[in-house]
């Protein structure tokens, strides 16, 4: 593909997007993204509860503090009309370590795109349906690892585990020999809700304070092994990476969309009169070199829809859960979301632009993933990226 659109790397100056930034010798504190800097909230706001080493504080106190503050934050920076009260609490980029931004209590991950998960069984299950009996009626998911979800830049170690290829007797045990990217979009829990309460598609917004950009690194060929039949666990559970950025909902108010149209209509508990989509333009680099740009807008289970299912049950949601989209991907090549698609499970290797091919990641690769969406005046908004480079497994002489 072509070379990187102007996504950068930071975001655009009025998402005003929360982080967690360290400067050397201090422990992390809250900030806020105002182009090439952040806003130091506990200088600016005079509130201890920003000098906390993550958001989660910050995020428990729900929605109507979440406006208050942006709306404050907006009345700083604008114009530069408080400059009194800014300039001293703004610190260049350049000069801090942006860190972790929550504490994760719980992790999701979901399989929400239909052509993805229509591309994935195609490929695995040639001749046969491509979907699952139950995929259209119920956001498909598991629970993945909250403690190995690491901040854009932690370096991605490559997994060992089993495998079985088809036709061995018996599994190998080695580093994963298909190591793959996954660009998805993640939620970011604000307000929890009690044990045996669900919470309903139209009260997304009371508990999801905003996103982050996730690439849920995945080990295919552990992942086919295992996954019979339980599903993922080693192959997803070693590293999920995320944006430093979490950006808020209502810096998102131009790329709400209507939902997509589901067939058949999803059962009662799934449909709402608040529910939507949203249209953010993923890009994904390898190496500094485009291979996909996947459209979010054409994900078939929304957001809201997702939060529905995980508490459907009565399971509690807590301050820091995290729960992702699952892969992005799209009907055409370009806009697809992993290297299993990409390159048809290895049979249809990657081209790069230093004459290399790819099938699955090798050690030294980097992947990022950035996005943008609509914002205000027509213009499109940067929402950051996140990255990782692949290291050498770590053997122990088994």
């Amino acid at each position: 593909m072509d070379q990187p659109s102007d996504v950068g790397s930071t975001v655009s100056e009025d998402v005003l997007p929360y982080c967690v930034f360290a400067v050397p010798g201090q422990r992390g504190r809250m900030g806020v993204g105002v182009g090439a800097h952040v806003l130091d909230l506990a200088l600016a706001l005079d509130d201890p509860v920003f000098a906390a080493p993550a958001l989660n504080p910050f995020l428990a106190q729900g929605p109507e503090r979440w406006r208050a503050v942006r709306a404050r934050i907006t009345e700083l920076v604008a114009g530069r009309r408080h400059r009194d009260r800014t300039d001293d609490a703004l610190v260049p980029l350049d000069a801090v370590s942006l860190l972790l931004p929550f504490e994760v209590a719980d992790y999701v991950d979901y399989y929400s795109s239909l052509h993805h998960a229509t591309n994935v069984g195609r490929i695995l299950r040639p001749g046969q349906e491509p979907l699952k009996p139950n995929w259209r009626h119920v956001p498909v998911g598991y629970h993945g690892r909250a403690g190995t979800v690491v901040v854009s830049g932690t370096p991605i170690v490559r997994p060992c585990g089993q495998w079985k290829a088809p036709g061995e007797a018996a599994p190998s045990f080695g580093p994963t020999r298909r190591l793959d990217l996954e660009a998805e979009v993640g939620f970011v829990v604000g307000t929890p809700s009690p044990l045996g309460e669900p919470v309903g598609v139209d009260a997304f917004a009371d508990h999801v304070f905003g996103v982050v950009l996730c690439n849920d690194w995945s080990a295919r060929d552990i992942q086919a092994w295992e996954s019979v039949p339980l599903g993922p666990y080693l192959s997803k559970s070693f590293a999920t990476s995320i944006s430093p950025w979490v950006v808020p909902l209502d810096a998102l108010a131009a790329a709400r969309i209507p939902p997509p149209a589901q067939d058949p209509p999803p059962l009662p508990y799934l449909r709402g009169g608040h529910d939507f989509g949203l249209d953010l333009a993923l890009e994904i680099r390898l190496n500094g070199h485009v291979v996909a740009r996947p459209q979010f807008a054409q994900m078939y289970w929304t957001p809201a829809q997702q939060l529905a299912h995980m508490t459907v049950n009565g399971a509690s949601l807590r301050t820091g859960d995290l729960y992702a989209s699952g892969t992005v991907s799209g009907p055409q090549r370009a806009e697809r979301g992993c290297l299993l698609e990409l390159t048809s499970n290895g049979a249809a290797p990657l081209e790069l632009p230093d004459g290399s091919t790819r099938t699955f990641l090798e050690d030294g690769d980097t992947v990022t993933i950035a996005a943008t969406a609509p914002g205000p005046a027509g213009r499109r908004i940067r929402l950051g990226e996140v990255a990782g480079t692949i290291r050498p497994a770590r053997t122990t002489g088994r």
